[in-house]
């Protein structure tokens, strides 16, 4: 047995991949692996990437990125030429008639050649951006009319790409059929007919043949049914990772419209981390920088300015803010093209099908070798008995054929039953549910192995604005003219008002409305609306009130230079030419208090005159902000300077004019969400770039923060070496300040050093890295940009951190649900093979006929899945400590149930065998009958026995999925079907009420077992874990009911 075990440990070791960005090598080396032993390789794999498809498909893609790397950097003399003499031979693009009738002077053709040539001439020829503008019939300022937009999608296309066509029911009818074991059991129910009917006649010649040929039928259709199911709920969340939506000016208001909406003429509003969402034109922005490497394959930023106007869908915005518009839509750009080639080869297989394929092909060289084995048996039987009978081996008749042909048919169907094809199976169903669920939770899963990983998550590094905290801000306190006052109620915010001269008030004003990301925009309705971060939005709310309450208006001025909001400068600049600046231009600054402090030398009183900023008064200055930092407020800093022509930023001598004190309370119930963390074994770490002391007070409100927890700046936590990190990051619960790359060197460490699970939140580009570092990367819906969403495994669609505990509960749902499914499933497999091998060796027969094994097939395999893998989620999974990465994936716990319910059934069913007919007065049919019907009512009471491992009590909650009570109660009833109504083809006869009595009474006893083998007590974790959390493995036995 030890042999056999360190073979099966060293076989295994083929099936471990790792759950995000696998080896092409590691792929390949399971699927040798797992060899021919396949039933049905078209079903088994359905769910597993080609990889020669995706080679292939690789191939097709670095042509066309190779194509543009020559359109975009080497447009040498010679290609200039080759299109010059191209344009000479064509003169013109052919106008349609349908574009001439609708008003438009351009083709679709020539519009979308302009753009992905870069053909800067070309564009000069037609007057450039407003030249084109006129052409498409679009004004620059108020954007397309909303009742032109079906015009244009039909004139210039629509922003669709092509994709494969849908599979049919019909297609996955085709590969359930096309199971070689089938095929082999069709055959002999083929010939089986063809020898009934020369022997017996018609029609109980046919009764066998036609009986196996029905089941195979009922077998197809069931698992058809059952993976077209699952094939609509993929294609559902297909549709949810595509749907983007992007900012657009059209009637004159800027509106949110989805990417699939986008027409040629719409004027599209981008900024840092957006996907460019079509081919355009840059009207006209600031540090518009642009990633190009989707698609050229070139990692150097791109600079986009009135110099280079041309814009290609499917790269990312790096930085900047601009207005585009559009030229080219769907498969009239190069990322249309790109499009088709990125879907191809199917998603990467999880970690847990892998490990599952492994199981199925072990367990399946065993059936083999017990299929093999049982013919043997069987035959040598049949050949002695042959060989004492008169006319000996020389004499066969029809009779004897069908025998060999039912022997062989019966090892044919021990191998169906023998080879578990739906383990891997099993996976994608619980998958595919636990991701319908979780979208209905507000979850979108990215990627099929984030779902299943996330149940073994021990450690999330979570950001604070907006998952922990509601991100509805409004600023709270304002520190202006020497004092702090609160500005959330009416009588602050007088006491503000009247404190301050006009020409205060002006400046602010000024610094509020132009130094902003941010924009206030008036909707169709005349209400006023600001669209931009929450951050932003507060402090220009606040913005719009001091207008209302003053009377003054901010002053309109040109901006003459923008540098956006830098995650890692942690400030915001803008240049404008200001009319209150006597002539010059004025800059202003933004961002992170002590930031911008630092870079201040003078301060402006409440008359507006600026004042030497003292080392006392900068002391002050400190000391309100630590103070609002204490009360968990966000605090910016807003600080201005007049310079002297151009539009260099100065990087120091400001003058401070506020600090904004911004609210943003913690969100309902994350204090219990942190705690049902702790209670699962998964540490909590906050990671934000906000100051320290408001790091603290909402980590300290919400449970993060405990007193043997430490808080850290990212500064400090840069300058540690190696040895000092490992020393600190266990005891890191806050991490202030920080930086981008320190999120991702912390994910990094904790991953490597201390071998953690690892998810991490993130919504900006620059946290791009630490997403794809993770183990699971969880992206925020609303905050999150396109860089961060499409770096991510999950997408929290409402920013919440009580929703990633919900996608940690679903994941441990789904790990433990497969645990029961491969329970109750090598249970089945374990008496199956035994009762049949002894039976033939014993008596020379088969106990249960080939209709019999099949319909058992369908109760452990389809029917079994569909009921365990499904069992939704509870609360009870968040109190024990999360699954490691070496644990084995059958435990110890699952080995006792397994062994135990084998002993009893096979104990049962052995006696039935020997002595049912002695100790029960029956025939030989009826006591077959009995056995198969004790059999299957064992396999249902088992399967209510594997709804617990390690509980007694197995129907807590047993109403909550519906699944599970309908499979249950479908499969008794098909067994008394099948006994008493289909007996002639399923080889059963009639059984009296107390014969059924007795089949569910022995069956039931699998309920008591379970009990009692629940009471002895095993080392719960699969395999050694040296945790450092503290936790221990939940208990077994009689106390953990």
């Amino acid at each position: 047995m030890a042999y056999l075990r360190k073979k099966s440990m060293e076989f295994l070791k083929s099936f471990e991949v790792p759950a995000k960005n696998p080896s092409e090598e590691a792929q390949r080396r399971w699927r040798e692996a797992v060899g021919t032993l396949v039933k049905n390789r078209r079903r088994r794999f359905r769910m597993v990437p080609d990889l020669d498809k995706r080679s292939q498909a690789e191939i097709e893609r670095r042509n066309i990125q190779e194509k543009l790397r020559v359109a975009l950097f080497v447009q040498k003399a010679a290609l200039q030429f080759i299109d010059a003499a191209r344009r000479t031979e064509q003169h013109t693009y052919p106008l349609p008639d349908i574009a001439r009738r609708c008003g438009y002077s351009i083709s679709a053709e020539e519009l979308a050649t302009i753009v992905r040539r870069h053909d800067s001439k070309g564009l000069r020829l037609h007057s450039g951006v407003e030249g084109i503008a006129k052409k498409v019939a679009v004004s620059l300022t108020d954007g397309v009319k909303s009742d032109d937009t079906g015009v244009r999608a039909e004139v210039y296309g629509a922003n669709h790409y092509t994709e494969k066509p849908p599979r049919t029911f019909w297609m996955y009818l085709w590969d359930a059929s096309q199971d070689m074991t089938l095929m082999l059991l069709a055959f002999c129910a083929v010939i089986s007919v063809a020898i009934g009917l020369a022997t017996e006649g018609w029609p109980s010649g046919m009764y066998d043949g036609v009986g196996i040929m029905l089941t195979i039928f009922l077998v197809i259709m069931i698992t058809a049914a059952s993976d077209y199911k699952q094939s609509l709920q993929f294609r559902d969340l297909d549709k949810e990772k595509k749907k983007i939506d992007v900012q657009v000016t059209r009637d004159g208001y800027r509106q949110k419209v989805s990417i699939y909406d986008i027409v040629v003429g719409d004027i599209v509003h981008l900024s840092i981390g957006d996907q460019v969402p079509a081919d355009g034109l840059f009207i006209d922005g600031y540090s518009f920088v642009v990633d190009e490497s989707s698609l050229s394959g070139e990692s150097e930023p791109v600079h986009v300015s009135t110099a280079n106007r041309f814009l290609l869908g499917g790269t990312k915005v790096q930085d900047g803010s601009a207005r585009m518009l559009v030229t080219a839509v769907g498969m009239r750009t190069e990322w249309g093209n790109l499009m088709e080639t990125l879907s191809q080869g199917g998603e990467d297989e999880t970690p847990l099908q892998v490990k599952l394929n492994g199981v199925a092909t072990i367990i399946g060289k065993i059936g083999l070798a017990f299929a093999v084995l049982t013919f043997a048996v069987l035959m040598a039987r049949f050949l002695l008995g042959k060989a004492n009978a008169p006319g000996g081996l020389l004499r066969w008749r029809m009779e004897d054929a069908l025998s060999v042909l039912n022997f062989f048919a019966v090892a044919v169907t021990i191998i169906v039953v023998a080879v578990p094809e739906g383990l891997p199976l099993a996976v994608t169903l619980s998958l595919a549910f636990a991701m319908k669920k979780l979208m209905q939770e507000r979850a979108l899963v990215r990627h099929l192995s984030a779902c299943e990983t996330m149940g073994s998550a021990s450690c999330i590094c979570t950001d604070k604005t907006g998952t922990l905290t509601t991100n509805h801000m409004v600023v709270e306190k304002v520190w202006a003219s020497g004092g702090a006052q609160t500005v959330s109620t009416a009588k602050g915010f007088d006491q503000l008002a009247t404190s301050v001269s006009a020409a205060f008030s002006k400046v602010l004003l000024e610094g509020v409305f132009h130094c902003s990301g941010s924009e206030v925009v008036r909707a169709k309705d005349d209400k006023i609306t600001v669209m931009g971060t929450p951050t932003e939005t507060a402090i220009l709310e606040f913005g719009l009130a001091v207008e209302k309450r003053t009377n003054i208006e901010h002053a309109g001025a040109q901006k003459l230079k923008v540098e956006p909001f830098n995650s890692v400068k942690k400030t915001m600049a803008v240049v404008v030419a200001s009319p209150n600046a006597a002539g010059r231009s004025r800059a202003f600054l933004k961002g992170a208090s002590e930031v911008v402090l630092r870079q201040c030398s003078l301060v402006l009183d409440g008359s507006g005159n600026a004042e030497k900023l003292t080392e006392a008064k900068a002391k002050r200055v400190s000391s309100a902000i630590d103070a609002f930092a204490c009360e968990a407020l966000r605090t910016l800093c807003l600080a201005y300077q007049d310079v002297d022509g151009g539009s260099d930023i100065p990087s120091d001598g400001y003058t401070l004019i506020a600090v904004f004190g911004i609210k943003d309370p913690l969100r309902p119930g994350v204090k219990e969400a942190v705690k049902t963390c702790h209670a699962a074994g998964i540490n909590v770490r906050m990671v934000t770039g906000d100051n320290i002391n408001t790091a603290k007070a909402i980590a300290r409100e919400c449970g993060i923060l405990t007193d043997d927890g430490i808080a850290i700046e990212g500064p400090e936590f840069r300058q540690k070496d190696p040895d000092e990190m490992r020393e600190l990051i266990p005891k890191i619960q806050v991490m202030a300040r920080s930086l981008p790359l320190d999120k991702h060197t912390l994910v990094t460490n904790l991953r490597n050093m201390f071998d953690e699970v690892v998810a991490v939140t993130g919504d900006g580009t620059n946290d791009a890295p630490a997403l794809h570092e993770a183990d699971i990367g969880l992206a925020m819906g609303i905050a999150g940009t396109e860089v961060a969403k499409e770096n991510a495994d999950v997408i929290i669609m409402d920013d919440n951190f009580s929703t990633i505990i919900n996608v940690a509960k679903w994941g441990r749902s789904v790990y433990i649900n497969i645990q029961k499914f491969v329970q109750f499933q090598l249970t089945v497999n374990v008496v199956a093979l035994m009762v049949n091998f002894i039976s033939a060796s014993f008596t020379g027969s088969a106990p249960l006929t080939i209709v019999q094994l099949l319909w058992v097939n369908l109760i452990m395999d389809t029917l079994g899945a569909l009921a365990l893998a499904t069992e939704p989620p509870n609360d009870a999974m968040m109190e024990r400590p999360p699954v490691g990465r070496g644990d084995n994936f059958i435990t110890k716990v699952m080995w006792r149930n397994i062994i135990g319910q084998s002993i009893y059934q096979l104990a049962v069913l052995g006696t039935l065998l020997l002595r049912g007919k002695s100790l029960l007065q029956m025939d030989d049919d009826q006591l077959n009958t009995f056995v198969f019907n004790t059999f299957v009512f064992c396999q249902v009471f088992n399967e209510v026995n594997s709804r617990e491992m390690e509980k007694i009590n197995v129907f807590s909650g047993i109403f909550g999925s519906w699944i599970f009570s309908a499979v249950a109660g479908a499969t008794a009833a098909f067994q008394v079907i099948i006994v008493e109504l289909l007996g002639t083809f399923a080889g059963t006869v009639h059984l009296s009420g107390r014969l059924w009595l007795a089949s569910v009474l022995i069956g039931s006893v699998s309920l008591v077992i379970g009990a009692i083998l629940k009471c002895i007590p095993v080392d719960s974790s699969s395999g050694p874990s040296d945790r450092r959390d503290g936790y221990q493995p939940i208990p077994t036995g009689p106390n953990a009911v």
